[in-house]
C-alpha cells in the first residue's frame, strides 16, 4: 500500500513529515531522503501497534483527499510503500479455492498493475477491505 505523506521544511529545523491517514504519526529527517525513509519506518511501527492492538489498518487514501486543506499548504508531498503483508507476522500458508476465471484476474492484477505477487495482493487487498467503513460498522454490530 503507498501512503501519502507531506513533507514540510523550515529555515530552522529538519525535514518534518506528517501521515494524514494515520492520526498521530509522524516522522523527521536531517535530509529529504531521510526524512523519507524515516517516515516508512513511523508508518510501520504506527501500523504495527494497531495491529497489535486489534485495530483495522487505515486504507491510504490519495493525495487529491488532502492537497488543498489549508494544514498541508505548503508541503511536498509524495508516496511511500509500506508492504503490509509483512507485518502481519509469520506467514502461513494456506489452502483456498476459487474460480479460475478470479485467479486469472487476481494475477493478471496483482502482476501487471499492482506488482506484486499473488499472496501479497490478496493480503493487501483483504486488509483493504476490512478497514472500509461498512466492514468496520458490519463487525462491531455482531
Amino acid at each position: 500500500m503507498h501512503y501519502p505523506v507531506v513533507i514540510h521544511k523550515d529555515k530552522e529545523s529538519d525535514f518534518g513529515v506528517i501521515v494524514p491517514d494515520l492520526a498521530g504519526c509522524f516522522s523527521a529527517g536531517d535530509t529529504y531522503e531521510e526524512a523519507l525513509t524515516n517516515a516508512v519506518e513511523a508508518i510501520e511501527c504506527h501500523l504495527e501497534g494497531l495491529l497489535r492492538d486489534n485495530q483495522t489498518i487505515p486504507v491510504a487514501k490519495e493525495i487529491d483527499n488532502y492537497i488543498h486543506k489549508r494544514e498541508y499548504a505548503g508541503g511536498i508531498w509524495a508516496l511511500v510503500e509500506i508492504n503490509i503483508s509483512q507485518l502481519s507476522g509469520k506467514a502461513k500458508r494456506i489452502n483456498i479455492t476459487l474460480p479460475e476465471r478470479l485467479l486469472r484476474l487476481i494475477d493478471l492484477h496483482a502482476k501487471n498493475l499492482a506488482h506484486k505477487n499473488r499472496s501479497a495482493f490478496i493480503a493487501d487487498a483483504t486488509l483493504a477491505y476490512m478497514s472500509q467503513d461498512n466492514y468496520q460498522h458490519n463487525t462491531r454490530e455482531r
